[in-house]
Parts: C-alpha cells; sequence; structure tokens
C-alpha cells in the first residue's frame, strides 16, 4: 500500500471535502493539510509570494517530511488543490508513485481568457480587484452568499444546491481577513498557461464532463504536459470532484495504491527442505527500483 494518500482541498473549500473520500478509501494514511490562507488554513496576513502553487508546494512538501511521508506517496487535489499537486509533482517527482488530479493545468493555456468566455471567468477578474475584498471579506452575509452562487453554479444541476458543511465553510471563511487571505491565489497565480516540465509520475487525470469551467475538450494537451497520463471523464459531476463523485475518486487513488503495494518487496519464500526443485534453480528477483515510465 502507498506510505500515504495526499489530498489538497480546493477553492473555496476545506480539508473536509475529502470525507466522502476518506470513508471510501478505508484503512489508508491520508494527509489532508490546511492550506495557507485558505479557510480554517487563515492564521494571519501573509504576502502575495507565499500565495504561489510553488510556495503552497513547498509546505505541503515540508509537512510531508515532518509526517515521515519521504518517498510512495499518492497525491491528489481538485481546483486549485490539483495546481499545488501539480508543482509538488514537479519539485520533488521521487516522492509520489501516483497522482488523481482534476483540470486545470497549463495545456488550457489562454483558452480561458476567451472572450466569449467572460460570463465563465469573470470570478477570476472580479477576486484580483480590492473591490472584492471590500464587499465581501468580513461579511458574514456576504460570504455566505457569495461562496454559495460559486457552489450552485460549479457543481452538476442538481447535486449541490448548499455546500456539505455549509455552516463551517463559511465559518471559516467569514473570519475578518480570512477571505482576502484566500483570493491572494488569484493574484498570485494568474491564468493557466506555463513554461513548464511534463510531470513524469503516473497520473489520472478526471475530468468532470459537468464542468462548466473546463470542457472535455480542454484535455486535448495533457500528453505535453503529463508523459504518464490517463484521462478519465467523470460523467455528469461538476466541478467538485471529491464532494460529487468520492468512489470515482477514491477507486483511482486505489488503483496506484495497489500498485505500490505490488511493487514493495515481499517476504522471503522459503521451501522445506527435500522439496526443492530439480534442474535449473530458480532466483528470485527483488522488484526493480525504477520508478514507472
Amino acid at each position: 500500500m502507498a506510505s500515504a494518500v495526499v489530498l489538497l482541498h480546493g477553492w473555496p473549500g476545506l480539508p473536509s471535502d475529502y470525507d466522502g473520500v476518506r470513508e471510501a478509501l478505508g484503512d489508508v494514511r491520508v494527509v489532508v493539510p490546511d492550506l495557507l490562507g485558505f479557510g480554517h488554513g487563515y492564521d494571519g496576513p501573509f504576502a502575495e509570494g507565499d500565495a504561489t502553487a510553488d510556495a503552497h508546494a513547498r509546505r505541503v512538501l515540508a509537512q510531508l517530511d515532518d509526517d515521515g511521508v519521504r518517498a510512495g506517496a499518492v497525491i491528489g487535489g481538485y481546483d486549485i488543490g490539483s495546481r499545488i499537486a501539480q508543482a509538488a509533482l514537479r519539485l520533488d517527482p521521487l516522492r509520489f508513485s501516483g497522482a488523481v488530479l482534476t483540470p486545470g493545468y497549463p495545456g488550457i493555456g489562454d483558452r480561458a481568457g476567451a472572450p466569449e468566455l467572460a460570463a465563465t471567468f469573470w470570478y477570476q477578474h472580479f477576486l484580483r480587484d480590492p473591490i472584492a475584498t471590500r464587499l465581501i471579506d468580513g461579511n458574514r452575509d456576504a460570504v455566505h452568499d457569495y461562496l454559495g452562487h460559486i457552489w450552485e453554479i460549479w457543481s452538476s444541476p442538481g447535486s449541490l444546491s448548499v455546500a456539505p458543511n455549509e455552516r463551517r465553510l463559511v465559518d471559516a471563511y467569514a473570519r475578518p481577513g480570512a477571505f482576502a487571505a484566500s483570493v491572494q491565489w488569484y493574484r498570485a497565480n494568474r491564468g493557466y498557461a506555463g513554461d513548464y516540465a511534463a510531470i513524469q509520475t503516473p497520473t489520472t487525470m478526471l475530468w468532470p464532463t459537468a464542468d462548466p469551467l473546463f470542457p472535455l475538450e480542454w484535455a486535448d494537451r495533457v500528453g505535453e504536459y503529463f508523459t504518464n497520463a490517463t484521462v478519465l471523464p467523470v460523467e455528469g459531476v461538476g466541478h467538485f470532484v471529491p464532494i460529487e463523485a468520492s468512489r470515482e475518486f477514491a477507486n483511482a487513488i486505489r488503483e496506484f495504491a495497489c500498485d505500490e503495494m505490488r511493487r514493495a518487496p515481499q517476504p522471503r519464500k522459503h521451501r522445506p527442505r527435500g522439496h526443492e526443485k530439480s534442474g535449473r534453480s530458480q532466483v528470485e528477483r527483488p522488484p526493480s527500483a525504477e520508478r514507472p515510465r
């Protein structure tokens, strides 16, 4: 089994977004960090440079060091958690044996900025403007209404009229300064394009077919940014994949976790004396240390 499963939540979200995934995984070690500046992870102002995907990834890797997770981990992420997971995979590929992600990814390029999609991606421009913080931060009713609107329009029709743990979500983001801290992501990480090295870690990209942000045809460049990736459409599911399709997310993780278990060294088998096979001796070769391509 994998040494640990590391799960990174999205915006607006909390580690509890993965409650259904954790339940479906059963007896597996799972690490779900509070990401700095998001919800419960807000503990005061921080510099915009600390909100980049790479900065978040370095903090996640440092936490894994503290937890003793240095190899054989499976990482999963959705929304901004997917982009942080991708940064972690580029920074420290040997730590991970597999990844389960959702869009976006760099191959989206500048397509999200097309004029005809202004009504879909308006929120990114809004959240970068200081007016968003002045209108929403610290105002519980405004936080409730804005986050509720996002959850309703990004989920598949009829699946999430309100966020799970809605009160906890609003409590976390309505604290003075918390909403402002969370939207620093959108100032520090503009757009999706970038000159990134291809990720070598075997990856399953779960692509929700009812996500209003990322149409399935935008999966056309996954092969340019992942050397060993499978795009798996998740039919009828919206943006919040770990919540709307927790079992599918867990199953994708379990595939990598079981692969890691099969690659682990097995106890040496001893035959009783007198039962050796005649002819050529059989040598049990240790599993190859080479990482899958």
